[in-house]
């Protein structure tokens, strides 16, 4: 199976969708992802597409020009008080513009609250043919591979899923066994990038790598061969910011490097037979 590559809109995130579709498009990408539920984070751009009709017809339209396909919008933030079915409007922009997957990943220590909302998202997103794919960012509440099966089968949806990211599964320390006791058909989708093998120690250290300074692939220390290899062939969603390269270099090329060092690292390690 020929692998395939979403640029992640971490990525590129000074881009609205429309723009990073067509540069992705033009770096040889074979999707995208979108963070299409605005978060109100400092600094962070609106691409709430839901609620600017301009920028998704935006975003349509690359799409059709450009034949890629959305993989997966984010993030679907699980916290104290939320209401899931605030989701509702970018799940069906998703749906509408022909997405697979919603990330998910949770920030609240009430795990009954967790749970139930994790399976109300789930439900939402099942008439329009969408996964929920939860993730276990080091900084959040739910923070190794362990935690987010728990969630999994305490929620017991069929369109729930497990997102794996290099950089959050090194980081919490995850072993490559534990994933091969994960039901195969919980992986849709994975993200891909590369980080010093050294875990920060404190909360601010991994936000920033994580946000700010991720690695290319083959870069820095992590296995990221052996995490792909105890897992099933999905696609790979580049999830990459480097704010330094950035401004140096630009987006597309940043993109551009992005892949290329994806390819030619799994070329280099390929998946045995």
């Amino acid at each position: 199976m020929t692998a395939r590559y979403s640029l992640a809109h971490l990525t590129v995130l000074g881009l609205p969708p429309h723009e990073m579709t067509y540069l992705a498009h033009r770096a040889g990408y074979d999707m995208v992802s979108f963070r299409i539920i605005f978060m109100g984070l400092p600094g962070e751009p609106n691409y709430a597409l839901a609620s600017n009709r301009q920028l998704l017809d935006q975003a349509k339209a690359a799409l059709r020009d450009t034949g890629l396909v959305l993989n997966d919008i984010e993030l679907a933030h699980i916290h104290d008080g939320l209401d899931p079915r605030s989701y509702l409007p970018a799940m069906e922009v998703a749906a509408e513009l022909g997405g697979r997957c919603l990330l998910c990943s949770i920030w609240t220590p009430d795990r009954s609250f967790s749970v139930q909302a994790f399976a109300q998202i789930c439900e939402l997103a099942r008439p329009l043919g969408l996964t929920v794919d939860l993730e276990f960012p080091t900084w959040a509440s739910v923070t190794n591979l362990r935690q987010a099966l728990e969630v999994l089968r305490a929620a017991n949806q069929p369109n729930a899923g497990v997102m794996v990211d290099a950089l959050h599964f090194h980081r919490s320390r995850v072993k490559l066994e534990e994933l091969d006791s994960v039901p195969r058909e919980w992986f849709h989708f994975a993200h891909l990038c590369d980080a010093p093998p050294e875990i920060p120690t404190t909360k601010e250290e991994l936000i920033h790598t994580g946000r700010d300074e991720r690695l290319y692939l083959g870069e820095g220390g992590i296995d990221i061969a052996g995490i792909l290899h105890h897992m099933p062939e999905v696609p790979y969603s580049i999830e990459l910011p480097h704010l330094k390269r950035v401004q140096e270099i630009g987006y597309a090329e940043h993109a551009r490097r992005c892949l290329e060092t994806a390819k030619s690292y799994l070329a280099a390690h390929p998946r045995p037979a």
